[in-house]
């Protein structure tokens, strides 16, 4: 079902030109549609799903049972997706104070999280299961993966017949999400804050001294969004150059939420683009630009409508599961290529390296 909530989501209007008939936006109007109509309600609704993330996670402890660890499994992956679409805001507050890393650590090729956790499960490390003690400890043990091995992970059914330091540690994980999402919220609804700085630009500001270097970081979110999907979510698990695919090389692969992830991220990027109409600022060339994308979007749909499982194993198992994959795959790049090149091109911009490379 989370799937075909994703799929709806990516369902978008089909042109640039369709979507309004009011002149085309200034940039000043891109970016402030960007934060009023996207940023502010996902950083909103992340921090909802994060709160009754908690919430589940307290009841789950409270009084343990079957029923209770259903609904703190559904709480972790509706906080996943809202997570996803806005996982892709690499700027401003997302990159202060490591909340992209304590939220999600990934990728983690020497799986030092996994280490953590399990260490922290085994030792009952009493300085883990509060808060405070657990945002003073590595990153790794901070977010969504660790919170996911609690979950899903060896020995996690026990959480329905009651254990103890594994509830205690994942309740506190569950606070250390809420509390990073709602310092992302009170970021971008501050006045003044991040959204000032990016609506009034000075020649003083350290980020933003014009409305086009605002519109690179919103051009940039999206180009290596994109490509982030492709070699972080994608390829690690389908196989690069040649390798064999592994289900277990992909993120959220013990909670069945890798797909609705991917998806969740494509849609947030998708609803960015057509909010801010940024196309339309940039001519008739971003317009083309913007339906190109779009069009690929609804390729996205397609593809991940392929993919039916029921377990990411079988997908990579079934020839024409695993060509959709690897169809995303292709469409990632192709829209890493539209953001990067073709809208930046009609905007005027330079859209820098990716905070991937070299990594």
């Amino acid at each position: 079902m989370r799937l075909v909530f994703v799929l709806l989501l990516l369902l978008l209007p089909g042109s640039a030109l369709a979507q309004t008939d009011a002149l085309p936006p200034t940039p000043q109007q891109v970016v402030e549609l960007a934060i009023d109509d996207f940023i502010r309600p996902a950083m909103a609704g992340f921090s909802v799903s994060t709160v009754k993330l908690e919430d589940a996670m307290g009841r789950l402890c409270a009084a343990p049972d079957r029923g209770t660890l259903d609904t703190a499994r559904r709480a972790f992956g509706d906080a996943v997706l809202a997570h996803a679409r806005i996982a892709f805001l690499r700027f401003g507050p997302l990159v202060e104070d490591n909340r992209q890393e304590r939220l999600l650590f990934w990728p983690d090729r020497k799986g030092i999280a996994l280490k953590q956790v399990q260490a922290a499960l085994a030792t009952g490390e009493e300085t883990a299961a509060s808060v405070d003690g657990l945002r003073q400890k590595s990153v790794a043990m901070q977010g969504f993966g660790a919170l996911e091995f609690v979950l899903f992970g060896s020995d996690a059914d026990n959480l329905a017949t009651g254990s103890g330091y594994r509830c205690s540690y994942g309740l506190a994980v569950a606070g250390a999400i809420r509390r990073t999402a709602r310092e992302l919220k009170h970021a971008w609804m501050a006045e003044p804050g991040i959204a000032t700085r990016m609506l009034s630009p000075t020649a003083d500001d350290p980020d933003y001294r014009t409305t086009e270097e605002v519109l690179e970081d919103l051009v940039g979110a999206m180009a290596h969004g994109t490509e982030a999907i492709r070699d972080t979510r994608l390829l690690p698990f389908i196989g690069r150059d040649g390798a064999a695919p592994n289900a277990r090389a992909a993120l959220y692969w013990r909670s069945g939420m890798t797909m609705p992830d991917i998806g969740a991220e494509f849609a947030g990027i998708a609803d960015l683009l057509r909010v801010s109409r940024i196309g339309e600022a940039g001519g008739a060339d971003g317009i083309w630009a913007s339906d190109a994308a779009t069009f690929e979007f609804r390729n996205v749909v397609r593809a991940l409508g392929v993919i039916t499982g029921p377990t990411l194993a079988d997908a990579l198992a079934d020839p024409k599961q695993l060509q959709g994959l690897r169809y995303l795959v292709i469409l990632s790049q192709s829209l890493n290529t539209l953001f990067g090149e073709r809208l930046s091109a009609a905007l005027k911009l330079s859209v820098g390296f990716s905070s991937l490379d070299g990594d």
